[in-house]
């Protein structure tokens, strides 16, 4: 009985195709192990930048959770326009001093009134939207409010001076 391997015969390739296919293993396997390491590498986290004053670093969950819960379908510049919003707010004499009493003031936020800030789930793209507007972005120019006209209920809100439109939200002064 002969054993399976002694029943192989020579691989003949047309000719050139041995060279190449040896010239093709011998590349990939100096390029496999390489590009393995190389997606392995771990990268140093960027650098931690200035927060802006009266910013702690663990408001920057609060305000990533608010993104989550105020703007989830929005485009990111709708995102950081929220954020923008709270900061402006922080700026103005007339609210809050601290971005948790801004953001937990009672009825500031649709969605810390009725709960949905506690249930959005807050994606990595929350948090750089809000990086974004730490870092000084400001699409919404200035705005201390923004609402939804489709699901606003507040004639108050009209009242104010709009300024811009980004995504589904009005923003305004």
């Amino acid at each position: 009985m002969q054993r399976a391997w002694q029943n192989l015969k020579p691989l003949y390739l047309p000719e050139g195709w041995q060279s190449r296919l040896l010239l093709g293993l011998l590349f990939l396997a100096i390029l496999i192990p390489g590009v393995y390491s190389y997606s392995m590498k771990v990268l140093p986290p960027p650098a931690a930048q200035p927060l802006p004053p009266g910013v702690h670093s663990d408001d920057t969950n609060l305000l990533a959770r608010l993104v989550a819960a105020e703007a989830e379908d929005e485009p990111y510049v709708g995102k950081v326009a929220v954020v923008a919003v709270v900061l402006n707010r922080l700026k103005d004499p007339a609210f809050p001093k601290t971005i948790p009493d801004i953001i937990f003031e009672p009825w500031a936020f649709e969605s810390v009134a009725n709960g949905h800030y506690w249930e959005a789930r807050v994606r990595p793209q929350d948090y750089a939207a809000t990086q974004d507007a730490l870092s000084d972005w400001d699409p919404s120019n200035g705005a201390l409010y923004f609402f939804n006209p489709a699901t606003s209920t507040s004639a108050w809100i009209w009242t104010r001076p709009q300024i811009t439109r980004i995504g589904n939200h009005i923003f305004a002064r």
